[in-house]
């Protein structure tokens, strides 16, 4: 356990290290500590961090930094948290207004990426097999007929069907009645068991349209969505730390592009409780080494469906992105559930 004088040098030169990006002295600590010690005090606290690991000393400078555990300690037991003002808060929830569930969750990945100029990400939630609320044909030519597909969730889809045959308007509105009386609020699922009893009771011309409208709408629904959203990736190019290594670059932005090692890492988001940091090789993912991953999970009706974050390096205002990661996640659970709950 390190005594209160280590904590509070080592506090500060984290907090100064933070806001500078420059290796930190014992004539800085002795400055910003308020610690009334001698350089040749501070020098010998200081080797004794390093030497339990919390601190290193670039070759190029007398003075040291914060290695990943100096951060860990920091952020587990000596930051002092910068809560959000007020307006902030009220801005965040302003463009996080309910709307359909997909768009909330790009809006909450481009807040995190604006409010920290860091990427912001947003694992969308597992996707539930859909229910049909409304099928509706409509002709555009002689043979061919847009499919209009309404899930109970509000997501629109719409195909268009070549058939073999031309299709009255009346004939049109028939198939649309018989499917959503007989499918409506029905999962695929549940229709494939109905399905090829109902449409024998069917004369030949209406059960071909019938099951071309269901496979059409089987395939619409079947593609899972993006398993997470992911906004301003090109922010880190601008991060000094980060920008100066190209080749930790390329497999950053490689990491981007798969997504699904950054899935299994908010997935263990998911299933905790509040806020998760990941610091360096924390993640257990290489291209993030010098990166730190905070993340929070985020609800609907109070069951977590999924998680979101920001990535950005390790030196971070941990003070100022933790409250935005936390009140966002909130903000984002109170909208999807005024959504569900309409």
């Amino acid at each position: 356990m390190l005594d209160d004088r280590s904590r509070t040098l080592l506090k500060t030169l984290i907090e100064h290290y933070i806001a500078e990006g420059t290796p930190v002295g014992s004539r800085a600590l002795s400055r910003f500590s308020g610690l009334e010690l001698s350089p040749a005090t501070i020098r010998n606290v200081m080797a004794d961090l390093e030497e339990a690991g919390f601190v290193a000393s670039p070759h190029t400078s007398a003075g040291r930094i914060p290695t990943a555990r100096g951060y860990r300690l920091f952020v587990d037991s000596l930051l002092t948290m910068r809560p959000l003002e007020q307006h902030q808060i009220v801005e965040i929830g302003d463009s996080l207004r309910p709307s359909h569930p997909q768009q909330l969750i790009a809006n909450a990945s481009q807040l995190l990426s604006q409010l920290t100029h860091f990427a912001g990400i947003v694992a969308t939630p597992r996707r539930t097999t859909p229910k049909i609320r409304q099928i509706e044909f409509l002709s555009l030519s002689e043979k061919r007929i847009l499919l209009i597909l309404i899930t109970s969730d509000g997501d629109v889809q719409n195909r268009i069907l070549f058939t073999a045959q031309p299709y009255s308007p009346a004939e049109l509105v028939e198939a649309a009645n018989y499917l959503n009386q007989n499918f409506a609020g029905l999962d695929f699922s549940q229709i494939r068991t109905r399905v090829q009893e109902e449409l024998q009771q069917l004369h030949q011309d209406m059960q071909a349209l019938m099951t071309a409208a269901l496979d059409a709408s089987n395939e619409a629904l079947a593609g899972d969505p993006q398993p997470c959203i992911i906004s301003g990736e090109r922010n880190l190019l601008d991060v000094e730390d980060l920008s100066s290594n190209m080749k930790r670059l390329r497999q950053l932005f490689d990491l981007f592009e798969q997504r699904s090692s950054l899935m299994g890492l908010l997935d263990q988001s998911h299933r905790a409780e509040g806020i998760q940091i990941f610091i360096g090789g924390e993640s257990g993912l290489a291209p993030l080494d010098e990166c730190s991953v905070i993340t929070a999970p985020y609800e609907v009706d109070g069951q977590v469906v999924g998680s979101l974050g920001v990535i950005g390096p390790t030196r971070m205002a941990y003070e100022r992105v933790i409250p935005i990661v936390d009140i966002t996640a909130k903000l984002l659970s109170s909208a999807l559930s005024t959504q569900t709950g309409k």
